[in-house]
């Protein structure tokens, strides 16, 4: 008899995080994670915010695998979200890896959302959404950065698909939406002159916060040779597009500005980023 076509084993990881805010400042108040998804709080400097770590314990994401998670303030929290290494998606043999991820800011939160960067081996086929819910009072401080291939290796990403979508609502409304679907005939699209021109790393910067403070994010942006976007009032874009350590360079060397002069916080990068 013929045998069916075995079935590989895939990975859907859940994790919830929830901060509250108390006497002595913001404190965990909710937590679920299942694996491959872990949430660890490495000890953070007594100046800084509590900070979460997102651990995919599986070590990276093949065709078919799933992350799902949804972060949660209280009204005045402030809190850290990022991520320990950089996450991996591997070849796919037809299947997507999808990464569905829920930040809720209520009136006076604070949330830094500063993941390191995602590594699309090539063959990796990523749909990636993120949505955001905030008040408008709130203020979000997020990057994401993507890298087309193993740059290490040389690999360039010339099959494979992504899909990487923006919601971001703003009292109760939606304030801006954004997409990039990247697919058909890669190497055309990576090497035209007006397209991506041969980068293999592209990174986002999102400041959403009161106008007064977006407007002086533009002027810190400014002040440092950078251009960047008000693409609403209230919400700072800036945009890289170049070689993968360039690219991170770029963001490392603004990140701390930015929590200097926007947020009042330390100027220094997530521990986990140099560690």
């Amino acid at each position: 008899m013929p045998l069916d076509t075995p079935r590989h084993q895939r990975a859907h990881g859940r994790a919830e995080l929830g901060f509250r805010q108390t006497p002595r400042g913001t404190a965990l108040g909710h937590l679920f994670h299942a694996a491959p998804y872990r949430i660890l709080f490495p000890v953070p400097e007594p100046d800084d915010l509590p900070s979460a770590a997102l651990v995919n314990v599986g070590g990276g994401l093949a065709g078919g695998d799933s992350l799902s998670l949804e972060v949660t303030l209280e009204a005045g929290a402030a809190a850290q979200v990022t991520t320990p290494a950089a996450e991996k998606i591997y070849r796919s043999l037809g299947d997507a890896t999808r990464i569905d991820s829920r930040l809720v800011l209520p009136p006076g939160a604070t949330l830094e959302w500063l993941p390191q960067e995602t590594i699309l081996f090539d063959g990796a086929r990523l749909e990636r959404r993120m949505r955001v819910e905030m008040a408008p009072d709130a203020r979000l401080l997020a990057t994401e950065m993507l890298v087309l291939g193993r740059a290490a290796r040389g690999e360039a990403f010339d099959h494979g698909s992504l899909l990487d979508s923006w919601r971001l609502q703003r009292g109760g409304r939606l304030d801006w939406a954004d997409a990039l679907d990247l697919s058909g005939d890669l190497p055309a699209r990576r090497t035209a002159p007006f397209g991506y021109a041969g980068a293999n790393a592209m990174a986002l910067l999102l400041f959403a916060a009161p106008v007064a403070e977006a407007l002086a994010a533009r002027d810190l942006m400014r002040d440092e040779g950078l251009d960047a976007t008000l693409a609403r009032p209230g919400l700072l874009l800036a945009r890289w597009l170049g070689e993968a350590s360039s690219v991170r360079d770029g963001l490392t060397k603004i990140l701390p500005k930015f929590r200097a002069s926007l947020l009042g916080l330390p100027p220094r990068l997530p521990r986990l980023w140099t560690s």
